[in-house]
C-alpha cells in the first residue's frame, strides 16, 4: 500500500514540477520584470539601504530587517549548498547560468506577491499582522476559497519541507561529522524550536536577524577562501558556464555540458527551489512588517531573492566548477548527489574546510525550521483560527523530534508536491493584482526621494 502512495505521489509530483510550472514560474518571473518597469534596479540601489532602516510611525509586529531575515532564514538552506550541486552533476556548469537569471528575474515576481501580501494584510483584534497569498485572494481578488487553497498546502507542506526533512539533514551531518546518535539530534532541535517559536514572531525574528547574518557570511567566506585558491580558474570558469549553458561540449578538467534543454532545465529548477519566488512563502513574513507602504516593504523583500541565488547560489556554483576545473581527476560520473561535489570543493581548505561547510549546513536547515513555522502559524491560523495554534505548535516540535529516526522519502515527495501547489493560487494573485501593483509602484518611485509615504489603511480582521 505505501508503494503504490509513493508512486502515485512521485506521479503527481512529477506533473506539478514539469515544465509546465518551470515556464510558469519563469514566464512570471519575466513578465513581472516588464510589467514593473525593471524594478531589480531599484531593489538593489533602494531596498537593501531601507532594509537596514526603521519606518517611524509604521504599523506591524516587526522590523523591516526582522522580516527580511526571517524569510531569508526560511529561503536560504540546503538547496544553496547541495542544490546548486546537484544542478551542475546533472545539468552541466552551464546550469549555474540559469540558476543566477532564475535570480536575477525571480526579484520582480519576490517584489510582487510581497506587495500584495502587505496591500491586503489584515490586523487581528489583539494587533497582530497577518497577511499573506491567502488575504490577497480573499481581499484582493475576492476568491476565499483559493485562499484556503493556498493556506492549505502551505500549512501541511511546513511539517516536511520546512521541517522534518531539515532536521533530517542536521541529523545526517551530525551522526557522519560528530557521530552523534540522531535520536540525540531530533530531540534537541525539538526544544530549541520550541523555544523559539512559542515566542511567536518577535522570538523567531529576533533569532533570525542574528542567526542569518552569521551564517550567510560564515559560509560565504568559505567560499571566497576557496575561490582565491582557485583563482587561475575563475574567469574560465564564468566563460565554461556561459558557453554550455546554450550547447553541449567537453571543458577542462572534464566538465561536460549537457546541452541547452538539461542546463535550463536543472538550473532553472534548482533556482526556483532556492529562492522561493513564486511560491507566496516569504510574503507571509513580509506581512508583518513595520512598513507604511507596501511597495516600500516589497522593495526590502525582493531583496531576499538578490542575497539568496544571485549571490549566494553564485558563489557555490563557482566554487563548484572551479573546484572541478582545478582537479581533473574528479570523476564527475561517479558524483550522485550535490552534497558530495561540494564536500570536495571545500575539502581544498585545511582542517577548517569541512567544518565550514558542516556548521554551514546545520545553520542553513535549522533557520528554515524557524521560518517554515511561521508560516505553517499563519496559514493554520487563517483556515482554523488562533485557537488552534498551541496544538500546531506541538505537532511541528514533534515532527522535528522524530524526524531523524524515519524514512523520509515519501514526506519529501509529499510536501514537495504541495509546494508547487502553493505557487498556482499565489501566481493567480500575483498576476490578477500586477495592474494595481504597478500603479503603486510608479507612485512611489516616483516620490521615493520626497519621502511623503502615507500609512496604507489595515483592515482589522
Amino acid at each position: 500500500m505505501l508503494n503504490v502512495l509513493n508512486n502515485v505521489v512521485q506521479t503527481i509530483n512529477g506533473v506539478v514540477w514539469g515544465w509546465p510550472m518551470i515556464i510558469l514560474l519563469l514566464g512570471t518571473h519575466i513578465f513581472m520584470t516588464i510589467r514593473t518597469g525593471f524594478i531589480q534596479r531599484f531593489s538593489i540601489t533602494r531596498g537593501i539601504p531601507l532594509s537596514v532602516k526603521k519606518d517611524p510611525g509604521a504599523e506591524g509586529e516587526v522590523s523591516q530587517f526582522g522580516a527580511l531575515t526571517t524569510a531569508l532564514a526560511a529561503t536560504i538552506g540546503t538547496g544553496n549548498i547541495v542544490g546548486v550541486g546537484t544542478a551542475i552533476a546533472l545539468g552541466g556548469p552551464g546550469a549555474v547560468l540559469w540558476c543566477w537569471l532564475t535570480g536575477v528575474f525571480g526579484m520582480a515576481t519576490k517584489y510582487a506577491e510581497a506587495y500584495i501580501a502587505v496591500k491586503f494584510r489584515v490586523k487581528t483584534e489583539d494587533g497582530r499582522m497577518q497577511g499573506g497569498a491567502m488575504y490577497a485572494l480573499e481581499r484582493g481578488l475576492h476568491m476565499k476559497w483559493l485562499g484556503v487553497l493556498f493556506a492549505f498546502f502551505a500549512g501541511f507542506a511546513s511539517f516536511g519541507i520546512g521541517c522534518a526533512t531539515q532536521v533530517n539533514s542536521i541529523a545526517e551531518v551530525c551522526h557522519t561529522n560528530f557521530g552523534i546518535p540522531p535520536v540525540i539530534v531530533g530531540i534537541v532541535i525539538a526544544i530549541l524550536t520550541a523555544i523559539v517559536i512559542f515566542g511567536g514572531i518577535q522570538s523567531i525574528s529576533g533569532v533570525c536577524e542574528k542567526l542569518v547574518p552569521f551564517m550567510a557570511i560564515f559560509y560565504v567566506v568559505g567560499c571566497i577562501i576557496i575561490l582565491f585558491m582557485n583563482y587561475d580558474f575563475i574567469i574560465p570558469a564564468i566563460k565554461v558556464i556561459c558557453k554550455l549553458a546554450f550547447k553541449p561540449g567537453a571543458a577542462v578538467g572534464g566538465l561536460v555540458g549537457s546541452g541547452i534543454r538539461a542546463a535550463m532545465h536543472y538550473g532553472v529548477a534548482r533556482g526556483l527551489f532556492s529562492n522561493e519566488s513564486g511560491l507566496g512563502s516569504a510574503p507571509i513574513a513580509a506581512a508583518a512588517a513595520q512598513t507604511r507602504n507596501p511597495v516600500r516593504q516589497a522593495l526590502v523583500s525582493s531583496t531576499g531573492t538578490f542575497w539568496d541565488t544571485v549571490v549566494v547560489c553564485l558563489m557555490t556554483g563557482l566554487v563548484l566548477v572551479t573546484t572541478i576545473m582545478k582537479n581533473p581527476g574528479i570523476n564527475m560520473s561517479s558524483v550522485t548527489n550535490g552534497g558530495q561535489l561540494t564536500s570536495l570543493a571545500f575539502r581544498q581548505i585545511p582542517v577548517i574546510g569541512p567544518v565550514i561547510l558542516t556548521l554551514g549546513i546545520i545553520c542553513f536547515a535549522y533557520s528554515t525550521v524557524l521560518g517554515w513555522a511561521y508560516y505553517g502559524e499563519r496559514c493554520i491560523e487563517y483556515l482554523a483560527g488562533h485557537k488552534v495554534l498551541v496544538i500546531y505548535r506541538i505537532v511541528y516540535i514533534l515532527v522535528a523530534a522524530i524526524a531523524p529516526i524515519i524514512a523520509l522519502d515519501l514526506v519529501w515527495l509529499i510536501a514537495d508536491t504541495l509546494n508547487a501547489l502553493m505557487a498556482i493560487p499565489n501566481l493567480i494573485a500575483v498576476l490578477a493584482l500586477s495592474g494595481l501593483m504597478a500603479k503603486d509602484t510608479k507612485k512611489f518611485i516616483k516620490n521615493l526621494d520626497a519621502q511623503d509615504e502615507t500609512q496604507v489603511p489595515i483592515v482589522k480582521k
